[in-house]
């Protein structure tokens, strides 16, 4: 593997740190177009495998902070995430059962709802103090078991799916929802990233490439996300509005 490779490989880590940073979920769908595309994947499985693994990393990065800044409701996100990793690793076979084509299709058709659930107004309304219930394990499970399927089966954290899914089964905020969802997404990322793994469908410099310059990414994106806290909204939209071009690029090239 060129350097050429290494270099596409870390510019799209830090392209995607940025995003995740500045947008949270839905920022790392752009993974693995842009390995495909931009640094010149040919096989569709391995790009989606590599991809989840640094989703996993980023998200474990992420989750790190969100825990010691006391967001993170562990009960109900143990819970779901449980749940969801029968379901990622299940996604996980089915996806590398699949022709490479037909599965980057179906991930363009993702990246769409991906984008048309980030211009969704979010409600910050909810219980900051919620704790575990039985009748909430009830609504949790059957949940995460969905949203881990659908991580696994195309590569993505699942983000998008996992914060409006904890806020709908517990109620609690969307602070604690948005922190909460990086347990998921770290077991998701990893568990659909070692399926891929024990295939041989993990190219590991290209992982560790996007990991560091997802590093850079985050730390380049704290002093513009103070900037675009007024505006936060329209930038929000434009970036949702370009991963639908992204999958609108894929569906028809």
């Amino acid at each position: 593997m060129g350097w050429e490779a290494l270099l596409l490989a870390g510019l799209g880590g830090t392209l995607i740190g940025l995003l995740l940073t500045l947008f949270g979920g839905g920022g790392s769908v752009l993974a693995t177009p842009w390995l495909i595309y931009v640094v010149g994947v040919a096989d569709t499985h391995a790009a989606i495998g590599t991809s989840a693994a640094a989703v996993a990393v980023n998200a474990a990065t992420g989750l790190a902070v969100q825990a010691r800044a006391g967001r993170v409701k562990w009960p109900c996100a143990t819970v779901f995430a449980v749940a969801g990793l029968a379901g990622s690793l299940i996604g996980a076979a089915l996806a590398k059962q699949m022709d490479g084509k037909a599965l980057l299709t179906g991930f363009a058709f993702a990246m769409i709802a991906i984008a048309l659930s980030m211009l969704v107004p979010k409600k910050g309304v909810g219980d900051p103090a919620v704790r575990l219930a039985p009748a909430m394990v009830l609504k949790l499970a059957p949940v995460g078991l969905l949203a881990g399927l659908a991580a696994g089966f195309f590569g993505i954290g699942g983000g998008f799916l996992i914060a409006p899914g904890l806020m709908a089964s517990t109620g609690m905020t969307l602070a604690n929802a948005s922190a909460s969802s990086l347990v998921s997404v770290t077991l998701f990322g990893g568990a659909t990233s070692l399926s891929y793994a024990s295939s041989g469908q993990l190219l590991w410099p290209l992982f560790g490439a996007l990991v560091l310059g997802g590093g850079f990414g985050t730390l380049a994106a704290i002093p513009l996300a103070r900037r675009l806290e007024k505006r936060a909204a329209l930038a929000r939209t434009i970036f949702a509005l370009m991963v639908i071009a992204v999958a609108l690029f894929i569906l028809l090239g």
